[in-house]
């Protein structure tokens, strides 16, 4: 064996081998008698470094190599100083090429290079083809362009595959699974071009889409219902709070209107002195957006019911079974007996002498009752408000700093308040009035409220003419003229307002209040003397 030979039982080199410049050893050089067996394509010396050359698929012609695979720039002298490894593959002694398919498939990405889709006669004498003159073309890579140059003149790595798919219906052709490589290679050009059509149709197609929308927003009228509506009714909720597009979103899930942006539109078309308040509305389903709007705006469709300051449980009670179309006395009995269940604060009917433990914490303001809901629903909304607003101010440390015992006492103090008072000016005087009579060392008072408002409370009655001999007859803990202290619980449901002139009551020495009109107008003193100057006042204007 000779430095440049091969050894025993190889093939032999070709003499187009790129190693050698320009053909080989002058690109004349073959063994005689020996033919290649790839058609006129170049061997390479199975000892010697060889850059991979592959073939034009389907052509004969060579290809650049970065055609179908990406070029791996290996340094010449260092892959040729590195040792090679025989391997024995049918009598054909290979070294280790450095392909950057599967190790195991050193053919793996040739099988068109090497004629494929024609049968395979490896290592047999048809194998053996004459040897064609050499061509100077072959070994040298042709250029690389960036667009398809069609089934005749190669495919582009994009049309080609070269995944892991392609590797092996290429490994299984070689293997004799298949030998009409150029078929399975149309296919996936269709296939490919089928995916591109694909895409810029549906690009085109949502451009378009788009655009139509961004008309529509910008030109076009908002989906909209025709007409007043169905027969079928639907009890919508609009919270406290709720502006134009909120309300619109709830009835589109109603079905009341078709799309939110009609109602805004609709809604910002009508009086300004107008809004829709919060509240429940029984409205008819597929109903435009203008009508929708004029039916909220009409009183007769709110299904809701308001809590005025200072109103008692007994007529909240009688407003939800109208609301809900229930029997009389219907939310009564729900409240007495699932009153436990509604959300009450755990400082809440600490006395056994309440009478209704819901009194004060059914809180002033709207809330929806149409009819299908239960009492105990609506119940459990106007509790929740309540405790939501005690819950602001720590009611446990203000009782402390005002001489009561507890939160519930305070409610009971603005109840009281509210129901004496008759303007907010009033509010912080008559809690003043409330704190200096619960002063037991008081000798103008010792201890009793003698309160009006508490005696009506516990009759259900509303009257400013009470006899002495009817008061002082009755010893119920809710009359403060008998009672001394404040009575077992509030008295009404005060607001917000009543709340805090209870926590900060004025410090002027007020005693004594007298409603000089009977209505509206309150006058307050600091001694008997000028309370019953205010009360002989209060007898002329009334006749009495």
């Amino acid at each position: 064996m000779t430095e440049y030979g091969r050894s025993q039982g190889s093939e032999p080199w070709h003499p187009e081998d790129p190693y050698y410049g320009d053909g080989g050893w002058g690109g004349q050089q073959a063994h005689a008698g020996q033919q290649s067996p790839y058609g006129g394509q170049p061997q390479h010396h199975p000892e010697q470094p060889q850059q991979p050359q592959y073939g034009d698929w389907g052509t004969g012609e060579q290809a650049g190599y970065c055609q179908a695979q990406q070029y791996h720039p290996y340094d010449q002298q260092q892959y040729a100083a590195q040792p090679q490894q025989p391997y024995d593959n049918g009598g054909w002694a290979t070294g280790t090429h450095p392909y950057p398919g599967d190790p195991a498939d050193l053919y793996g990405q040739q099988t068109a290079a090497y004629g494929g889709g024609h049968p395979d006669y490896y290592g047999t004498p048809d194998g053996y083809p004459p040897p064609e003159p050499p061509s100077r073309r072959q070994a040298e890579p042709e250029p690389r362009t960036d667009w398809d140059p069609g089934p005749d003149q190669g495919e582009h790595a994009f049309f080609a595959g070269g995944g892991d798919a392609d590797d092996e219906d290429d490994r299984g052709r070689r293997r004799g699974k298949g030998g009409k490589g150029g078929k399975g290679k149309k296919s996936r050009n269709g296939c490919a071009c089928l995916v591109v059509a694909l895409v810029f149709g549906g690009g085109i197609a949502g451009a378009g889409y788009f655009g139509y929308q961004f008309y529509q927003d910008r030109y076009g009228d908002a989906p909209d219902f025709a007409g007043e509506g169905t027969s079928q009714m639907v009890t919508v909720q609009i919270p406290k709070g709720a502006l134009g597009y909120e309300i619109g979103r709830r009835l589109k899930a109603a079905g009341v209107v078709k799309s939110v942006d009609a109602f805004v539109a609709a809604q910002q078309k009508a009086p300004g002195e107008k809004q829709i308040q919060a509240g429940a509305y029984l409205l008819r389903k597929r109903m435009s957006a203008e009508s929708a709007v004029a039916m909220m705006l009409d009183p007769k469709s709110q299904n809701n019911v308001l809590v005025r300051p200072g109103e008692r449980n007994v007529t909240v009670y009688k407003a939800i079974d109208q609301k809900l179309e229930l029997p009389s006395g219907s939310t009564r009995k729900a409240a007495e007996q699932k009153y436990e269940s509604l959300g009450l604060p755990s400082w809440a009917n600490d006395n056994s002498e309440i009478k209704d433990p819901l009194e004060g914490f059914l809180f002033p303001g709207t809330y929806p009752a149409a009819k299908g809901m239960k009492p105990e629903e609506v119940l459990k909304e106007m509790v929740a408000q309540a405790d939501e607003k005690y819950g602001q101010y720590d009611l446990a440390a203000k009782a402390k700093q005002l001489g009561l015992k507890n939160p519930l006492q305070v409610v009971t103090v603005a109840s009281l308040v509210q129901a004496e008072g008759k303007t907010s000016e009033d509010y912080r005087r008559m809690a003043e009035v409330v704190y200096n009579r619960l002063d037991l060392a008081n000798r103008q008072t010792y201890g009793f409220l003698q309160f009006d408002s508490t005696f009506n409370y516990l009759k259900n009655e509303s009257n400013i003419d009470i006899s002495e001999t009817e008061i002082n007859s009755n010893k119920d803990p809710y009359n403060t003229y008998t009672r001394k202290g404040l009575p077992p619980g509030p008295i009404g449901n005060p607001s917000e307002v009543a709340l805090k002139a209870t926590l900060n009551p004025t410090k002027e020495g007020w005693y004594y209040f007298v409603a000089v009109d009977g209505v509206s107008k309150t006058e307050f003193a600091k001694t008997h003397a000028e309370f019953q100057r205010l009360k002989d006042k209060f007898n002329e204007r009334s006749g009495n």
